[in-house]
C-alpha cells in the first residue's frame, strides 16, 4: 500500500471530524463586514503508546497491514517507522518528551491517528560506535552509490566515492537499541542538508551492517550501510 493511500486511511476520521466542526462553527463578524481569519492549526498526530522497549509493530489495513519498526524511551521518547511494501521507511512518527507532540514526517494534511494492530517486543543491543569503526557503502534513491567513513569516536566524515558527500556525528540515545545521529549531506539526490535522527544495527537489516534513520522535520532518511572489508 502506498504511502499516500495509508496517510488517507488513518487520516479519515480525523479529517471527518474537522469537516464537522467546520461546519458547526461560529463566525464572528468584524468592522467593514469581513470575518477574521481562522488561527492556522497543525493537523493532530496521536500514537498508541507502548511502554518502554523496542518492538516489531503493525498498523493500518488488517488484510494488508504496514509493517514497522517501535522505539521507546524509558524517559518518554519515541519513534516509530513505518515500512513501504518495500522495506523502505516512507513515514517517521516521532516524539521528543513525554509531554510533547507527536510528528509525522513527511507532515500530514489532515489529522493522523496511527493505531497499532499488533506488537511484538524485541531485545536490540546498543550500537557500539568503536566496534562499528570503517567504511560504509549507501545505496541511495537513485540507485547511484555514496560512502562514509565512521570514527571509533562515533563522528562520521566523507568518504572516497564521488557526488555524494556525507559527515555527521553519533551520541548516545534514550531510545534502545539505537545511538542518536547528526547528519549532514550534500549533493545526495534529495537527501535533507540536515537531518537528526538514529543509527540502528538490527539483525533483520542483514546483510546490512547498520541502518541510519532520520529526518530534517520535513523529508526523512533511509540508508543502509554495508561493511565495507577491509577499510
Amino acid at each position: 500500500m502506498s504511502r499516500a493511500a495509508r496517510l488517507t486511511q488513518l487520516a479519515l476520521a480525523g479529517a471527518a471530524l474537522a469537516t464537522l466542526a467546520a461546519c458547526g462553527g461560529d463566525s464572528h463578524p468584524v468592522a467593514g463586514g469581513g470575518s477574521p481569519a481562522p488561527a492556522p492549526t497543525q493537523p493532530k498526530v496521536t500514537v498508541d503508546e507502548l511502554a518502554g522497549g523496542a518492538y516489531t509493530v503493525s498498523t493500518g489495513d488488517a488484510e494488508k497491514p504496514t509493517v514497522g519498526r517501535y522505539y521507546a524511551g524509558a524517559d518518554g521518547k519515541r519513534l516509530l517507522a513505518l515500512e513501504d511494501g518495500g522495506e523502505q521507511v516512507d513515514l517517521l512518527l516521532r516524539r521528543a518528551t513525554a509531554s510533547a507532540d507527536w510528528r509525522a514526517v513527511p507532515p500530514p494534511s489532515t489529522d493522523l491517528d496511527v493505531k497499532l494492530l499488533h506488537s511484538q517486543p524485541r531485545t536490540l543491543a546498543v550500537p557500539d560506535a568503536a566496534a562499528l569503526a570503517g567504511r560504509y557503502v549507501l545505496r541511495l534513491a537513485d540507485g547511484s552509490a555514496a560512502d562514509f567513513q565512521l570514527g571509533a569516536d562515533g563522528r562520521i566524515s566523507v568518504g572516497t566515492l564521488p557526488g555524494c558527500r556525507l559527515s555527521g556525528a553519533l551520541g548516545a540515545s534514550s531510545l534502545p537499541g539505537a545511538l542518536a545521529l547528526s547528519l549532514d549531506s550534500s549533493g545526495c539526490g534529495g537527501l535533507p542538508a540536515h537531518a537528526s535522527g538514529v543509527l540502528i544495527t538490527d539483525p533483520q537489516d542483514a546483510p546490512a551492517s547498520l541502518r541510519l534513520l532520520a529526518d530534517d522535520g520535513a523529508g526523512l532518511v533511509d540508508l543502509r550501510g554495508y561493511a565495507e572489508p577491509g577499510a
